[in-house]
């Protein structure tokens, strides 16, 4: 079964649970924004937020032609989460300053850009996990491990590192791919995870490359602007 959803392309990737604060100033997102508002008092006031695969430049200039799937001048990834809207702020120019969250995941069957001002999308709910998993249990104990370890090594001050985490391990699993320093690209494929059990053996696999890497470059003997200006002449 499949919905019909407005659809944000944006520049990265949103996950289940996690904030995403926004400023609306194209003027067909301004219309999905009033149109959100003025649903009914109960009704979903939710979007489709999907990160851009390629064509970033041309997005960020203007209304792509024809943006879809895999052609035209803007393609997208086809798995998306939805934004529920929490907060809005109309500004004086008529935008919007916005606070959204995360809620499901979608797989984008089909993109439409001429049913609305703004992009709509038919879509299908990506599974969630249901009921308790041991080996996500036992996973996310040693993310959370090498979470910390990674977060000691690009966090100065200590007291950032002990702060609370989600023992829950898919909520974990979204914290973690949302505020490691990942490509989108790395992000993305952890989106399209179905199982939490996967999705966290992943996020280990990426906290060890990317602890390694900077551990690395702390042994670096000099600083990295010297690395990165032109060579010194002779």
């Amino acid at each position: 079964m499949t919905v019909r959803l407005p659809v944000f392309p944006l520049g990265t990737v949103l996950f289940p649970g996690l904030v995403l604060p926004l400023h609306i100033f194209e003027e067909r997102y301004r219309e999905l924004v009033r149109h959100l508002v003025a649903r009914p008092e109960g009704a979903p006031r939710e979007f489709g937020v999907v990160a851009i695969r390629a064509g970033w430049e041309v997005a960020a200039a203007g209304p792509p032609e024809r943006p879809g799937l895999g052609g035209g001048e803007v393609t997208l990834h086809e798995v998306g989460c939805t934004a529920e809207l929490r907060q809005v702020t109309e500004l004086d120019d008529g935008g919007f300053d916005i606070v959204t969250v995360g809620r499901r995941r979608f797989r984008v069957v089909d993109i439409d850009d001429s049913a609305a001002p703004y992009l709509t999308a038919e879509v299908e709910w990506l599974p969630d996990p249901t009921g308790p998993d041991e080996v996500a249990d036992l996973l996310a104990a040693r993310v959370i491990s090498v979470f910390r370890q990674y977060l000691g090594l690009i966090r100065p001050d200590p007291e950032e590192v002990s702060e609370q985490l989600p023992e829950d391990p898919t909520v974990l699993s979204h914290l973690v791919a949302a505020t490691a320093a990942l490509t989108v690209a790395d992000r993305q494929r952890l989106l399209a995870i179905d199982d939490t059990a996967g999705r966290l053996r992943a996020e280990l696999r990426l906290l060890n490359r990317e602890a390694a890497l900077l551990r690395q470059v702390r042994a670096v003997p000099v600083p990295l602007t010297e690395l990165a200006g032109p060579p010194a002449p002779n």
